[in-house]
């Protein structure tokens, strides 16, 4: 065995996140009133196989937040994570627009 073939073969470090693929999803919180907890509606573009039209498919997930930062209307970012709960297996990771309160 070479040492090139060696070093690909050992695990990466225990800080890194090479070893992991995290699916990332924006989107705009919905609720926040779990404790905890904020739903977040994620929308994505989709075109229609057989018409060609756009359509805009949406759903919603639950995360966790931890700190409470984030609050209705605000533009999320959210990471998959392990299972927290029946229905959360997603963090909110940054905050990336505060909603514009009326």
């Amino acid at each position: 065995m070479n040492a090139q073939a060696q070093a690909n073969s050992q695990p990466a470090p225990a800080g890194t996140d090479a070893h992991r693929n995290q699916r990332t999803l924006v989107g705009r919180v919905v609720s926040d009133k779990m404790q905890k907890t904020v739903t977040v509606l994620v929308e994505r573009r989709v075109r229609d196989p057989l018409m060609g039209k756009i359509i805009t498919r949406s759903k919603k997930y639950h995360a966790h937040s931890a700190d409470d930062g984030a609050k209705q209307g605000d533009l999320v970012e959210i990471s998959e994570c392990k299972p927290i709960s029946k229905t959360k297996a997603w963090k909110v990771t940054r905050l990336i627009e505060k909603s514009k309160a009326v």
